[in-house]
């Protein structure tokens, strides 16, 4: 399915426009495998964003089926006193991976309030141990947030950015603070905390 040429492949290269900034070898390594170019590239985050500018453009969860399809999974889940809804949808670049937009409740006009990666439904996580396990693109952030309980949400850098703050033993195994950036939920990259961080 696709709007106007535009579906699951210019839908990916959108997402890898906004993780170009953190590394762009792996994007250019993804871009190829799709058969794409990083003119291609450019060229669907500028299309996905004059979409949904446009007032003809689905809102809320129609416009990902719009040009996704039908969600692989939708399923209820409460966020404090809210009843939401999560819908998924598989994307060939990341097979272990879905690409998740929460919505937030019905009668409210259901409003999207998250759209990001996350770990499929029984796909293993990696195991993580220690801030040295956590590589770019290799987890997102429930996986973080599973493997070193008390971890604090920040707002990111961009509306497409999240970070979290967490404590975990270093590869020399002593326990310091860290920061890791996500981009549509996938891991960017770790760094420690400064001092008050």
């Amino acid at each position: 399915m696709a709007v106007n040429g535009f579906g699951v492949t210019e839908f990916q290269l959108f997402l890898l426009r906004r993780m170009a900034d953190y590394h762009p070898e792996l994007v250019e390594e993804a871009v190829r495998r799709l058969g794409a170019t990083r003119a291609s590239m450019r060229e669907a985050n500028k299309r996905w964003q004059a979409m949904v500018r446009s007032p003809r453009f689905p809102r809320g969860a129609a416009r990902y089926a719009a040009v996704l399809g039908p969600a692989e999974a939708s399923r209820p889940r409460r966020i404090g006193d809210l009843a939401c809804t999560a819908r998924q949808w598989a994307l060939p670049l990341w097979p272990e991976l879905r690409f998740e937009v929460l919505l937030g409740p019905a009668e409210i006009g259901a409003p999207v309030l998250n759209e990001w990666l996350v770990r499929a439904d029984g796909a293993p996580p990696p195991v993580l141990r220690t801030a040295a396990d956590l590589a770019p693109w290799n987890c997102v952030v429930g996986d973080v947030g599973t493997a070193f309980p008390g971890a604090v949400p920040r707002e990111g850098s961009a509306p497409t950015r999240f970070r979290l703050d967490f404590a975990a033993p270093g590869a020399d195994g002593r326990v310091r603070c860290w920061t890791a950036d996500f981009t549509w939920g996938l891991l960017q990259e770790v760094r420690e905390a400064g001092p008050g961080g």
